[in-house]
């Protein structure tokens, strides 16, 4: 089916939520290049911050094209967007030319705040992203669960939440890694064997202080966070997480974040912070960082005889080839 030929061609993702706004943009796109057949793959997907972007680079993109080909635009930070800029994509939500399937991004505030409104008079669908409040996070918990096949007790929901904290990033992953650890039999003491100390220190903590060299900051997150009871598994899948994403972005080269998103399959503010962190790095340590996330993986499953060890001397070369010392 031709994308012009579709009745949910104009789409709005209202909220700043980072991680609802990322599955829901996926979730959207997803769905187009599947109606599209087997040639789906091949449907372009162009991101824009309409904040940032001049009415003539918004005109360009939202125009009809020659071929009236299949693609979909992604306008992030809408809510910053300038009068023109405004005009512009509310006048081309109104009437999509043939082949397109707009997707904008809204936090529901900001200068441009009523465009939120005008789109949804002009039809567009809405998918809700605001940020959760503490009581909503339990039903998030149990939303990732069921998503995963498993269904958990009310102590367990409250137990991950209590553990990991708000950022429901790390609630998603802390979920994905009880089903993948337990094999779906999830109790409170797993939850607490697993993530006792969670909210405090996490990985990310650690892996954010070893990639930039910070030797002795990442080894007092890392022994805190050992300390607390954070398994090693985890530890050592935010390093390996760490490196792998400078070594995608690196490898990239400059540009924007928004726009390189699609294309490496990250968020933009993960990029962007990965863009600060290569600064430090060259090919040849990323390489070698590379090597020793991988024999971590598999010192902290089992061939170690001693996991606290085998983390500390990771995190430690880690730090190490940083700036190619």
């Amino acid at each position: 089916m031709s994308l012009s030929t579709r009745s949910d061609s104009l789409h709005l993702v209202l909220g700043d939520e980072e991680l609802l706004v990322e599955r829901a943009v996926a979730s959207v796109v997803g769905a187009v290049r599947a109606s599209a057949g087997p040639t789906g793959e091949d449907i372009p997907v162009s991101r824009l911050r309409a904040g940032d972007a001049s009415a003539p680079e918004l005109a360009e993109l939202l125009s009809p094209s020659l071929f009236a080909e299949d693609r979909v635009i992604v306008l992030e930070a809408a809510a910053e967007a300038g009068k023109d800029a405004v005009t512009l994509v509310q006048d081309a939500a109104a009437d999509l030319p043939e082949g397109v399937v707009l997707i904008v991004l809204h936090s529901g505030a900001g200068r441009a705040k009523a465009m939120a409104g005008v789109l949804q008079k002009s039809g567009a669908i809405v998918h809700q992203c605001a940020k959760l409040k503490p009581s909503e996070r339990v039903d998030f918990v149990r939303g990732e669960f069921r998503a995963a096949g498993v269904r958990v007790g009310a102590e367990v929901l409250e137990a991950v939440v209590e553990a990991v904290g708000s950022d429901l990033r790390e609630l998603a992953a802390a979920c994905s890694q009880l089903v993948a650890d337990t094999g779906g039999k999830i109790d409170a003491a797993a939850v607490q064997r697993y993530y006792s100390g969670r909210a405090e220190v996490s990985g990310f903590d650690v892996a954010d202080k070893a990639v930039v060299g910070d030797s002795r900051g990442a080894l007092e997150a890392l022994r805190w966070a050992m300390h607390r009871g954070v398994a090693h598994v985890l530890l050592a899948d935010a390093l390996a997480d760490a490196v792998h994403t400078i070594a995608r972005v690196g490898s990239a080269g400059r540009g924007d974040p928004f726009r390189m998103a699609s294309e490496l399959g990250m968020p933009p503010w993960k990029i962007k912070k990965a863009q600060a962190q290569v600064r430090g790095w060259d090919p040849a340590s990323i390489g070698e960082a590379l090597q020793v996330v991988a024999k971590l993986n598999a010192d902290v499953k089992g061939q170690a005889a001693d996991a606290d060890y085998a983390l500390e001397v990771a995190v430690q070369k880690v730090a190490n080839l940083y700036g190619g010392r």
